[in-house]
């Protein structure tokens, strides 16, 4: 047995999970509702929940899991990227835990945890792939050579995706998270009503840009005026209509880029919060389908924060031998093209 236990508390989730390998032994996660009434993450008390909380969820996790402290082999804990304060939390008790048992401890990155746990669900992923991390803090195209070493193609030069989808939610008076509260509205909209600005579309490079959209679509429901249920469907299907159509004109660049660095690359992984949108995975799967490449996409639960993917890449940098020190300190920035 590999047990490895998964503590992640970057942002608003705490959440724990204890694996064996493949198998995963329990899962625990605790969102933070109170969040919903600021339209957004409160720093401090995300902070709070975190330290009310996640010890009850890690004893709750090794019960279920059937496993003392001794048992496990090592303890994996988001270090970063992240908010601070909710970093801390999790590396604190990580260390606490590591001190203890005399076990070995794991500071793992956010985003790789995000990168790497499509390999847990799909045995015959193999390095070399393209990865695109789409999430609240992070919009990125990466290569992943190996476990630790990756090189970053693009990047949102503004605002991440998922930040965007929060803010235009905000606009149109919906709940946080923005995500799904969008995706269920343009459900029922028509997304040829608002012709935004496709940023970049037609541009070389990799990068994206998501400010100029958040403002036209805000320009857009000051002209409109006071909208009915209609219209919001209508912004928010024409919105991700444009979004969709942004990320397959910069996922064509970044196949491109990525075949040109190694021809042997033909996956390309799409993970972070947003890739649980179901619209938008049906639209990467199409252009992924068209250029000869495969779309991969963990199960819609792994995408958004989990200790699943943090228990999945430590075990993963367990087996490369990448371990760290009980002097570990959060980082709120730690690019993953740099560990």
């Amino acid at each position: 047995m590999v047990a490895i236990l998964g503590i992640e508390t970057s942002c608003d989730e705490t959440a724990v999970a204890v694996l064996d390998g493949r198998s995963v032994l329990s899962h625990e996660v605790l969102s933070q509702k109170e969040h919903s009434s600021f339209g957004g993450v409160v720093p401090e008390i995300a902070a709070r929940a975190h330290s009310d909380f996640l010890h009850v969820l890690v004893s709750k996790a090794m019960g279920s899991a059937g496993l003392e402290f001794s048992d496990l082999s090592a303890i994996a804990v988001t270090s970063g990227p992240g908010l601070v304060g909710s970093l801390i939390v999790g590396v604190m008790l990580a260390k606490a835990i590591a001190y203890v048992t005399r076990k070995p401890i794991i500071a793992v990155n956010h985003l790789e945890a995000h990168a790497l746990v499509a390999r847990m669900i799909y045995t015959d992923l193999e390095f070399p792939f393209l990865i695109l991390i789409i999430s609240g803090g992070h919009c990125q195209f990466l290569i992943a050579h190996d476990v630790g070493r990756y090189t970053k193609l693009g990047e949102s030069v503004d605002d991440s995706l998922g930040e965007t989808f929060d803010k235009v939610a905000r606009m149109l008076g919906l709940g946080y998270p923005g995500g799904p509260e969008v995706e269920n509205c343009a459900l029922k909209g028509d997304a040829h009503r608002f012709p935004f600005p496709r940023a970049l579309k037609s541009k070389p490079g990799c990068n994206f840009s998501f400010s100029g959209l958040k403002t036209a679509v805000r320009y857009a429901i000051a002209r409109e005026g006071r909208l009915d249920n209609q219209a919001v469907y209508d912004v928010c299907a024409s919105f991700q209509q444009c979004v969709s159509e942004i990320l397959v004109s910069r996922i064509a660049n970044a196949m491109a880029a990525a075949k040109a660095s190694d021809s042997s690359i033909s996956k390309i992984v799409v993970s972070g919060g947003v890739a649980a949108n179901n619209f938008l995975r049906g639209s990467i799967h199409k252009c992924a389908n068209t250029l000869g490449f495969d779309a991969v996409f963990p199960p819609q639960e792994l995408c958004t924060d989990n200790g699943i993917m943090v228990g999945w890449a430590g075990l993963e940098n367990l087996r490369s031998g990448n371990f760290s020190s009980l002097g570990l300190i959060p980082r709120a920035r730690w690019p993953l093209g740099c560990l």
